[in-house]
């Protein structure tokens, strides 16, 4: 396994100063966001496709630093019924750049729709009131699946793999929903992400959902979070408040180690279970603590990966779960 960073975590530092950073905390890679969601600092989309110059250029500066290029970013909503176009053309954008770069993996999130006619997302969590579940199947049947068969398609012919991040908010926001896109869109090219932390504040056993991913995780973000009981146990996980807010909130993301109660243990069974179905690739930090400084925050990530990550290939093949 290699250690790496999603340089959006110091997205405030100039994008040679994110890797010189890396580079001091001995780390193996690095993830850079291409756009959508993020602001994309480091990395100018259009002229990088555009551009063999750029690319050997933005290249010259990762690897100079003994770094590799794990992956890019996409994360947007491609499924949003107004502008879902946009967001997806940064993402085909991004697999024709990773192909050109011969990056393995895009990251993204598997988007929401809305119901037919909504002009905006929506999230359906329960299976009442019974109208719910009529969304629900349009969402997937008339939206998701026609789109990521199409999307697959296109990543196949480019030879990047497509690592899409559960998260709430998004139609993939479990091991069970992300198993159904895999088999509709195709496994050899659509596998996860897998931030445990979107799945902790939703009450998921994070070595379960590997055991059930298996061989389909295709890429990790090491991410914590921390559940304040004292607004959990009185209005539970589901949370609208402001993230900047982590006083107010039932739950927020933490740097590594601040948040699970079992701190650095979870993480090593967190890289031992990885292990055991077969994964080997790398493990990106991704800092989006409210309460800690982000070069704190991420130097310490480091310090734990570093204690924890299993770097040797054993000496026998694991089996496959």
């Amino acid at each position: 396994m290699e250690i790496g960073l999603i340089t959006d975590s110091v997205s405030h530092l100039p994008f040679e100063t994110a890797l010189d950073l890396a580079q001091e905390h001995g780390l193996n890679s690095v993830e850079v966001a291409t756009g959508n969601w993020s602001e994309a600092p480091h990395a100018d989309l259009d002229t990088l496709v555009s551009s063999a110059d750029a690319r050997a250029e933005f290249a010259e500066k990762i690897s100079s630093r003994g770094l590799t290029l794990s992956a890019l970013n996409a994360n947007g909503n491609q499924l949003h019924p107004v502008s879902g176009q946009a967001h997806d053309a940064v993402i085909r954008k991004t697999v024709e750049l990773a192909s050109a770069l011969d990056v393995p993996t895009v990251v993204l999130m598997s988007g929401l729709p809305g119901a037919k006619g909504d002009t905006n997302p929506n999230w359906i969590t329960t299976a009442w009131p019974p109208e719910n579940l009529d969304v629900l199947a349009y969402q997937w049947n008339e939206v998701a699946i026609p789109y990521w068969k199409e999307l697959a398609a296109f990543a196949r012919d480019h030879d990047v793999k497509l690592a899409v991040e559960a998260c709430g908010g998004q139609l993939v926001h479990n091991a069970s929903a992300m198993l159904r896109l895999i088999d509709s869109a195709g496994a050899d090219v659509v596998g996860a992400n897998l931030d445990p932390s979107h799945l902790m504040w939703m009450g998921a056993d994070i070595p379960t959902v590997i055991r059930a991913l298996g061989t389909s995780i295709f890429h990790v973000h090491a991410k914590d979070i921390r559940i304040n009981s004292w607004t959990a146990q009185r209005d539970g996980l589901l949370d609208t408040g402001p993230l900047t807010d982590p006083l107010g909130r039932a739950w927020n993301y933490v740097t590594l180690g601040l948040g699970h109660p079992a701190g650095a243990t979870f993480w090593a069974d967190f890289v031992y279970n990885l292990r055991a179905v077969g994964y080997y690739g790398t493990l990106n930090i991704e800092h989006e603590d409210a309460l800690v400084n982000s070069l704190e925050g991420v130097g310490r990530a480091a310090t734990l990966l570093k204690q924890v990550a299993l770097v040797e290939a054993p000496d026998w093949t694991p089996a496959k779960i």
